[in-house]
């Protein structure tokens, strides 16, 4: 029983963890410009609100990345939990990536660095990221 008890927290623990390296990810990619937004924040939340359902506190999650993202200078420590995502799941945080940087209507050579490195960092084909790319572009 407190075996179970334990492992549940663990999980849990593992899981809070994996969530903010993931957001702290994506808040790279929307400060690269320079103009993080409200609207870029709210992005990120309801992708970690996807993907980690069972979190407590999301804007926590959110605060905790920010603080991270600000104090770190690479984003290598960020993507080693994506990493272990499945395919769908990266496809999700390379939807959002993508969401973010095209949210202010264009993408700069900086923001198509980043998500050319990430590709390479993640393990994805560029042909899915460069499809998830028309994708996002064709729901705007």
């Amino acid at each position: 029983m407190i075996f179970k008890f334990l492992n549940k927290n663990k999980e849990k623990s593992d899981s809070n963890a994996e969530s903010i390296n993931i957001a702290c990810l994506l808040i790279h990619a929307a400060k690269i410009d320079e103009n993080y937004t409200s609207e870029e924040r709210e992005i990120i939340k309801k992708t970690v609100k996807k993907l980690y359902p069972d979190l407590d506190d999301f804007d926590e999650v959110i605060t905790q990345a920010e603080r991270k993202e600000n104090d770190s200078n690479h984003i290598q420590e960020f993507t080693r939990d994506v990493k272990s995502l499945s395919t769908e799941n990266k496809i999700i945080i390379v939807e959002t990536l993508w969401r973010i940087i095209l949210s202010d209507g264009k993408s700069d050579i900086y923001e198509n660095n980043l998500m050319r490195r990430l590709a390479g960092l993640l393990y994805l084909d560029d042909k899915i990221v460069g499809e998830t790319k028309v994708r996002v572009l064709n729901k705007k």
